[in-house]
């Protein structure tokens, strides 16, 4: 907002280094807590530390020498259009800005670019974001929207940060887990699955937890049981070896329960309006890796150990001229011939960079994977694609519930579709109480908002690497923080402009003046208003959507105070109303921004 002033300042501090021979290190600058006004500093302590390491500086303690580039420099400034005072304390230079002009630059920013306030300029990298990649024949449950919410909302702040971004998702549809549901079916249920999408996905969910209750040894089993068991095994086994041989057969069974459980992620991607651009598969992947191997083995990134009845090895560490023990040995193939999940996150590495031209690619996955993915980072390191260095794995803990830990094999998971269908009950009985007035098919759009806005903040309110105890009483609660909060704030300021156009007072796409004493209230809205941008940028270069969804709960608190607080209608000076009016439609496009960057609805009532 002050880009132009900043500029001018920065001229200025190099103009003066230039001339007294000061090699000026990059100016940082930062944001100075409100005291009374608003301001940026920087500080000359790295310019005056190269200088002592150059010899430089007349001998002169950093510090000292700092303070007296800072008092120098401050001299050469003058007077700035905008600027109330420059100071030089403790070797940094602040420059503080006009209370007035501040409040109404940040306002006429947010009123003047809308929907595209707090979005950055073009980085020139592409980021591709991996997600939303459940294994197929296992139906979606709340651990899997955790993956989900994450993705989905690093892709939208990497994207509005500045950077390409590329969203996609690698479902596991190879393997053993998948095999077992085949096998299931095939044998006890073929013709039988009911009709509907989510109901398929259930139903499948159901045959693995049977399937593995058969096929698990159990105490005290007679010779009888055991013998079944062993059959059953036998028959799951043979067909992993048929559907690897290429069995037409059982190649179409896979593909017609693939497509169930596909058809059934799609429609969840919908409901939390996921738009995917690249699906990548596990069994796409799989020949590809095994020529990879062979790459490997060539340039002696790899040790074939297969003649001596071994598998085909990465001494990672050994490779990377390590000393102390950081990534381990790895194999890469089975001594069979088969590839593990390492084999083919290479391969899919490869595709990625060299088809898509991927800059930086983000692995989300739950932190077990931590190990597997920091090796396969420093394979392609040494394999020699730059990317590697820009290859981040989001980690995220757990979802368990009060009552333990989820298993599918066990059936103890929450499925998506059935704590989305309650969040939705529950949010329209409250909506039916509180705003009978509005047409019922209303109503239920509403109820759908708040409903999935609690489930998908609920996901993101916590850091991710933590592990997250889902309790669906608390994640649909309307208070604290939560979702509904946050959008019920977004409701208010829509309240009063609305009221404000129903009085006949004009609403400008500009601010008014803000030429009067600034309640506290006023002062904190318009501080949270200024950070939007800041935090944007720092949720996606840090990669940390718990960013943007602490700052949406920061800045709807701010508002709730100052709706509670200030009188914007009621005030009977019209330059203070209007000022306040177009304040609170500053905050209303912001908390919008906010919430759509974290997957989230604004709802205009509730």
């Amino acid at each position: 907002m002050f880009e132009k002033e900043q500029g001018l300042i920065e001229e200025k501090i190099k103009a003066y280094c230039d001339a007294n021979g000061i090699a000026l290190a990059p100016l940082k600058w930062t944001a100075i807590p409100f005291a009374g006004e608003w301001g940026i500093a920087t500080s000359f302590f790295q310019t005056a530390a190269d200088e002592a390491r150059a010899g430089k500086g007349a001998g002169k303690p950093v510090p000292t020498r700092a303070q007296e580039m800072a008092d120098q420099v401050r001299g050469q400034i003058g007077s700035v259009d905008g600027v109330s005072r420059v100071d030089a304390v403790k070797g940094y230079l602040n420059v503080y800005y006009k209370t007035s002009d501040y409040a109404r630059r940040v306002v006429d920013e947010v009123l003047a670019s809308r929907a595209d306030f707090g979005r950055g300029a073009a980085k020139g990298e592409r980021v591709m974001v991996e997600y939303a990649q459940p294994n197929t024949l296992h139906s979606f449950h709340i651990g899997h929207a955790r993956n989900t919410v994450l993705g989905e909302t690093l892709a939208r702040l990497t994207e509005f940060a500045g950077f390409e971004t590329i969203r996609a998702s690698y479902p596991g549809d190879l393997g053993l887990g998948v095999i077992t549901v085949m096998w299931m079916y095939e044998k006890f249920y073929k013709g039988q699955e009911p009709q509907g999408v989510h109901e398929r996905g259930q139903w499948m969910l159901k045959l693995y937890v049977e399937a593995n209750a058969l096929l698990e040894k159990k105490e005290n089993e007679t010779p009888e049981q055991t013998a079944q068991r062993e059959a059953y095994e036998a028959e799951r086994r043979e067909m992993y070896r048929a559907y690897d041989a290429g069995d037409p057969s059982v190649r179409e069974l896979w593909r017609v329960t693939r497509e169930w459980a596909l058809e059934e992620l799609r429609d969840v991607l919908r409901i939390l309006d996921v738009k995917m651009d690249v699906w990548f598969y596990e069994s796409e992947v799989d020949e590809p890796s095994k020529a990879i191997v062979e790459e490997l083995i060539q340039k002696g990134i790899a040790d074939d150990e297969r003649p001596q009845g071994g598998a085909v090895i990465v001494k990672i560490d050994e490779k990377l001229g390590l000393t102390k023990e950081k990534y381990r040995t790895n194999v890469i193939l089975r001594r069979d011939g088969t590839t593990l999940y390492l084999t083919k996150d290479l391969a899919l590495a490869k595709v990625k960079f060299e088809t898509y031209h991927v800059d930086r690619s983000i692995y989300v996955v739950d932190v077990r994977q931590s190990l597997h993915l920091q090796q396969a980072f420093a394979i392609l390191k040494l394999w020699g694609f730059p990317q590697a260095d820009k290859c981040y794995h989001l980690g995220y803990g757990f979802v368990s519930l009060p009552e333990g830990a989820m298993s599918s094999r066990r059936g103890r998971v929450v499925l998506f579709k059935e704590v989305y269908d309650e969040a939705i009950k529950r949010a329209l009985a409250v909506e039916s109480e509180r705003s009978g007035n509005i047409p019922e098919g209303e109503r239920v759009k509403i109820a759908e908002q708040i409903g999935l806005g609690a489930l998908v903040y609920s996901m993101l309110a916590v850091d991710n690497n933590k592990d997250i105890v889902f309790d669906i009483n608390e994640a649909l609660s309307f208070d604290g923080r939560t979702g509904p909060y946050i959008q019920n704030a977004h409701v208010r300021a829509n309240s009063i402009l609305r009221k404000a156009r129903e009085a006949g007072v004009e609403l400008r796409d500009t601010s008014y003046e803000f030429g009067y004493e600034l309640t506290k209230h006023e002062i904190e809205l318009i501080e949270q208003i200024s950070q939007f941008s800041s935090k944007v940028q720092q949720a996606a270069n840090e990669y940390r959507p718990l960013v943007m969804a602490q700052y949406a709960y920061d800045l709807a608190n701010a508002f709730h105070s100052f709706y509670h607080a200030v009188p914007v209608l009621q005030s009977e000076d019209e330059k203070i109303k209007n000022a306040r009016l177009s304040l609170v439609a500053a905050a209303k496009q912001t908390i919008a921004n906010a919430l759509r960057l974290l997957d989230i609805q604004a709802p205009d009532v509730m």
